[in-house]
């Protein structure tokens, strides 16, 4: 198979961790037969500093002349600190998922058994926790009207969905559940806002064509505590932007943390791959950052845009395999880890590539 795959490093650690993804991609190519070649582009606050624009034209057009995108992380202290700055790294961010159509951000929330106690989280809780997120990526407060009124003291943001945005993603999470254990939970604030009474009321009538899925509805401030009191309860959950960008960063203590969990933003061309991470810029340069994000990110590119099951599932037993050797990166490691088992950045790209 011939594919190209664009690296968009962006900020941060996202440049650490998409090198070590890129070198699991080319030993995947190399052990399986493929050609996959690569071309490099700039996003966020990198971009920024290059051109001033978070997303300049030449990085869009080569996303959608890529097959698929492996992406790092956007974000920067210095756009933190300044509310005023007009200019922002995440601008980039969020303009690429517009352009590119990505209205699906699929996270998967799995729990490896040798990370059990990497998590603040009681074991018994946790085991066997299996959760797919849908999460609508296009729409919400993100993208609606915001601004300011009476001299600066007031803001506002527009939550807005269309019917066609909501039933779009809600499809899409319909059709992940019969292919897993067939059980859909939609999240939303129903008993306060409009934008959630359309959002259960599309999807309440969608439910019918899919008989075979088991549907419930949770408002989202019981969903975020039955992730942490009952996680295994859940199998795909759907709900919108700004949701789902609270929820799974939660759902990340089930996995052991945030460094553990891929994330793939598809639409109807070129999907995105990225872990759920930020730029981590307290530990940027250092080469202690977690890369099995970025990893796994690979695995879903392999399966989701290429179709290459195989591949996918020889990168997912690599990781399980270091992890039940007892290697760790700093933010999975606990006391019981021996110092000689705790892996920088390199060595843990090194030892996922001997395994593969």
């Amino acid at each position: 198979m011939k594919k190209h795959i664009l690296i968009v490093p962006g900020d941060g650690i996202g440049q650490e961790v998409t090198e070590v993804g890129r070198k699991v991609l080319e030993k995947i190519a190399a052990r399986f037969g493929h050609e996959f070649t690569y071309d490099e582009a700039l996003i966020g606050h990198a971009a920024i500093e290059a051109t001033g624009n978070p997303l300049p034209e030449e990085t869009l057009q080569k996303m959608k002349a890529s097959d698929a995108v492996l992406f790092g992380a956007v974000g920067h202290p210095k756009y933190d600190n300044d509310p005023a700055a007009k200019v922002r790294p995440e601008q980039g961010l969020l303009k690429m998922r517009k352009e590119l159509g990505l209205y699906a951000n699929l996270r998967p929330i799995k729990l490896f058994d040798e990370l059990l106690g990497a998590s603040s989280i009681k074991p018994e809780i946790l085991k066997g926790s299996d959760i797919l997120f849908f999460r609508e990526l296009t729409g919400d407060i993100y993208f609606g009207e915001k601004g300011r009124k009476n001299d600066g003291d007031t803001a506002y943001d527009l939550a807005e969905y269309s019917r066609f945005e909501v039933e779009r993603i809600a499809r899409k999470a319909f059709e992940a559940a019969r292919t897993r254990r067939k059980k859909l939970c939609s999240v939303d604030k129903a008993n306060v806002l409009e934008t959630s009474r359309l959002w259960r009321e599309v999807v309440q009538k969608i439910a019918p064509e899919y008989p075979d899925v088991e549907v419930e509805h949770q408002f989202v401030d019981a969903a975020a505590m039955m992730l942490i009191k009952d996680p295994r309860r859940f199998d795909v959950v759907v709900t919108a932007n700004l949701f789902g960008d609270i929820l799974t960063d939660e759902a990340s203590q089930i996995a052991g943390s945030m460094g553990m969990l891929a994330s793939a933003s598809v639409g109807d061309s070129t999907g995105v791959y990225e872990p759920i991470h930020g730029s981590a810029h307290d530990i940027t340069g250092k080469g202690i950052a977690n890369p099995l994000a970025s990893v796994l990110s690979a695995a879903l590119l392999l399966d989701i845009s290429f179709g290459l099951k195989e591949e996918s599932q020889t990168i997912i037993d690599a990781v399980d395999s270091l992890l039940k050797d007892g290697f760790r990166t700093r933010d999975i490691a606990d006391g019981s880890t021996p110092a000689e088992k705790i892996l920088n950045t390199e060595a843990a790209g090194n030892e996922l590539l001997r395994r593969i």
